[in-house]
């Protein structure tokens, strides 16, 4: 992806930012860890050791949770409690939450990781009805 600016915020519209620069890696996490952040089959974060964030707003509703004694850390919105974009400085990267972008982006998904950390329901989910809205 090019250095144009993406830009993304979080739910409720306080948190609002834009990436500059490349996303090197694109990951769909299955650790446990990773579910319970997201409260789904799994996290869906963008990596790259080049991008910056820039906050455009919000900067003050930012909170980041680290799990004592892992590299977990998570970032997310004070009033919404949605994901987004931290730097992890000690790691040279820069971790975004795909979900928190409202810019097209060009990659796709690497890998799935920690898969065989899945949850016990998440398999052949690609058989099951698909529904474009909410069901009635």
């Amino acid at each position: 992806m090019a250095d144009n600016l993406i830009a993304g915020e979080c739910l409720c519209g306080v948190v609002r930012f834009h990436i500059s620069g490349a996303f090197e890696s694109f990951f769909l996490c299955h650790c446990s860890r990773c579910r319970k952040d997201s409260g789904s089959a799994h996290s869906a974060n963008l990596f790259s050791t080049t991008a910056t964030v820039t906050w455009r707003s919000g900067e003050e509703s930012i909170k980041t949770f680290r799990l004592s004694g892992t590299r977990h850390t998570k970032s997310f919105c004070s009033e919404c409690g949605s994901a987004l974009p931290i730097a992890l400085p000690e790691l040279g990267l820069l971790v975004v939450p795909a979900g928190s972008l409202d810019s097209r982006i060009d990659i796709q998904p690497n890998a799935h990781i920690c898969y065989s950390s899945r949850a016990n329901w998440d398999h052949d989910l690609t058989s099951i009805e698909k529904i474009d809205e909410l069901p009635g």
